[in-house]
């Protein structure tokens, strides 16, 4: 009956243990997806300026062959 018991105690440690690695990732999967979030949204705001700067952008200037040649 004793090991009965002792086995009982070791599965409800193993799961508590569990539980709180389980509740500690996802702490940490919940701060990683606000960073995943904050990147996403700068480069969407990135890749709009650069598309607004590339439909402001001037044509490039002709390349000549420098006066030294």
């Amino acid at each position: 009956m004793a090991e009965n018991e002792a086995r009982i105690i070791r599965l409800e440690e193993t799961i508590a243990h569990q539980s709180l690695v389980i509740e500690e990732l996802s702490d940490q999967i919940n701060e990683q997806w606000k960073v995943v979030e904050q990147t996403r949204a700068r480069l969407e705001r990135l890749m709009e300026r650069f598309s607004n700067l590339e439909e402001q952008g001037l044509e490039a200037p002709p390349v000549t062959r420098p006066p030294h040649y």
